[in-house]
């Protein structure tokens, strides 16, 4: 029997379109895209989050690192119990990324912010709350050494930080009394108590105990926010607000008042990183912490 060409043809076409249907059905390949939303708020809206385990029981940070900037593993103890002590979180993960240097003299906040986008691969997903954590081979873009501000370490969203490594080594060497942990772990502790949502920067305060002169900071001598840590020169206020437009920095620490703080310590002998004074305290239990 001769078939005629046309109904071949028609035979052909039906059997693609019923591939391609099934194709379809079957969805779409590969993994499905990871929902950062919940990763790209605003500094402290996480704050409940991070403090309690209502809705995330384990806390995962990602520890990315320039090569040959890894941060000490006492200061890395120091920031995990720091972060037992205050919230109800146990179940704590770091994972290190090392990075090949971005090979920049200075980082703005924004191109911090795109190295991030490029390179974290920690985001919240199930009961797991993720953080993203850079330490970094070049200074901030603001800094003006002469004017007695070198920026540590900042937070610009609500589970991101920034640590300045190379300017946190230059500034233990200046003094016998410090050490780089010492400094990593005043300043891991201090950025991190911005994402606590100290001071109110998204847990509210029970007492009025922020300084009128600097926002989101403590008042209260001693305290690990205080804002002698962020404002030692009126330089860093002038960080604050960034050369940039945009991405803008909740918190910007001061190299120079650091250093302070913590010959102050040393000199008094007293524990070199401060802790977090009751009013401080007293604010993280109000929204769900220790």
């Amino acid at each position: 029997m001769k078939i005629h060409p046309f109904l071949v043809q028609a035979l052909i076409c039906l059997f693609l379109l019923g591939c391609s249907q099934s194709s379809d059905d079957d969805g779409p390949s590969g993994p499905p895209p990871v929902d950062k939303s919940g990763n790209l708020l605003g500094t402290g809206e996480s704050a409940n989050d991070l403090l309690s385990n209502d809705t995330f029981t384990k806390l995962k940070i990602e520890i990315a690192y320039v090569t040959g900037f890894r941060p000490t593993p006492n200061a890395m103890d120091n920031f995990v119990n720091y972060l037992r002590f205050r919230t109800f979180k146990q179940d704590i993960e770091l994972v290190f990324t090392e990075l090949p240097s971005p090979q920049e003299e200075t980082l703005t906040l924004q191109e911090i912010a795109d190295l991030e986008s490029e390179n974290r691969t920690a985001y919240n997903e199930g009961d797991t709350l993720a953080v993203y954590i850079y330490f970094a081979d070049a200074p901030n873009d603001d800094d003006e050494e002469e004017e007695g501000l070198v920026t540590l370490g900042a937070v610009y969203r609500n589970t991101s930080m920034i640590i300045h490594q190379a300017s946190v080594w230059s500034l233990a060497a200046q003094s016998p009394f410090i050490t780089i942990t010492d400094v990593e772990t005043a300043t891991l502790n201090h950025e991190f108590g911005h994402l606590f949502g100290l001071v109110d920067l998204g847990t509210a305060p029970i007492n009025d105990h922020e300084d009128p002169e600097a926002p989101n900071h403590c008042n209260v001598p001693g305290c690990l926010m205080r804002a002698e840590l962020q404002f030692g020169f009126p330089a860093v206020q002038k960080a604050l607000k960034g050369k940039s437009e945009g991405l803008k920095a909740a918190c910007s620490l001061s190299g120079s008042s650091v250093l302070k703080m913590l010959e102050t310590k040393t000199a008094n002998g007293a524990m070199v990183v401060p802790n977090l004074d009751p009013e401080c305290v007293l604010d993280l239990q109000s929204n769900g912490g220790r």
